[in-house]
Formats: C-alpha cells, structure tokens, sequence
C-alpha cells in the first residue's frame, strides 16, 4: 500500500519510522511493520513508510547488508528507496517513531507545534524488555553483517510490541 495514495484518506493510521539516511534501519522497520500488517490483512487499515533526517542517500535503494538482513529473515526490502523526512508530513502522520533520542530532538525541532511533537516517540520506549539507558538503536552503518542483524532482532522486538499497542484501535477500524 502506498502512503501517498492513503494521505487524507480517513480510517488509516499512518506511520513513519525515521533514522539518519533512510538506508539501514528505517527501511528495516518499514519491512517488519509491513509484515505484521500484511500478516492480519489490514494493509487497507495502516500506511507506513519510512524516512531520513538526512539527504544523503535520497533515492538510493537500502544498504546490502540492510537488504541481506532482512532477505535472510524473509522480509522484502528490495523496493525501497530512501528519501527525507518532510515536516509537512506532521499534519498527515499518526505516528513518527525514532531509532534514537538525536532523531527523536531533530523530529521535535521541525515540528510545527505541540500536537506535532506528541507525535513522536523511540522505538525502544515500545519495547517492555528495553531499559533506561538503552533507548537508542545502535546504527550500524559502520560496522558488520552482525551488527545489522542485532539491531534487525532489536527492531523486531519493538515493532512487535508497537503493534500489540496499536492493535485494538486498528482492530476497532477493521471492517
């Protein structure tokens, strides 16, 4: 399902997971909400996309190693292709989910107001196994295939819990 296609479009909820470049975790979590949406059929109930604080990769498709991540888990991630973060976005997102607390601050300084603001929260503040001091997803851009298949589990972990707390409101909107 397109996010453009649904903007505007009552009875969806919109959500947008945003990292630094758009090429290593957003598209993860992208791909893992995807699936668990896909999963109980409510792909015309939720929209999600992902995006970047940054332009750098702006149009490129995700890291291999994001792709073989998700690829080894049986997720699809090969339509993806980066792009930024609009702050006119606010008004037609529900929810705008960080990896870590330096997203979450640049997200928050771009809002147009306090509504806008509410709007953004950390992956990890989903997760109920998270503590204090780890609410950041590690970026692992520069690092191994390891690496990116520890934050995959991390992100997994958390989109699954996110969606347990979303699922009753989207469970009401179901038809």
């Amino acid at each position: 399902m397109s996010f453009d296609r649904d903007l505007g479009v009552p009875g969806v909820f919109r959500i947008c997971f945003v990292c630094t470049g758009n090429i290593c975790r957003s598209p993860m979590a992208e791909a893992v909400f995807n699936e668990l949406i896909r999963k109980r059929g409510w792909e015309h109930l939720v929209s999600v996309r992902s995006a970047g604080t940054g332009e750098w990769h702006v149009g490129e498709s995700s890291d291999p190693r994001t792709l073989a991540a998700l690829r080894d888990r049986g997720y699809e991630g090969e339509v993806h292709r980066a792009r930024q973060f609009e702050s006119r976005w606010f008004t037609d997102l529900d929810l705008i989910i960080a990896f870590d607390r330096t997203h979450e601050r640049i997200l928050k300084t771009w809002a147009p107001d306090d509504d806008a603001r509410s709007k953004v929260h950390l992956l990890m503040s989903f997760d109920p196994a998270h503590n204090e001091a780890q609410l950041d997803v590690p970026d692992p851009y520069y690092s191994d295939a390891a690496m990116f298949d520890t934050v995959l589990g991390m992100i997994e972990r958390a989109c699954t819990a996110l969606f347990r707390q979303l699922e009753p409101g989207i469970r009401q909107g179901a038809p």
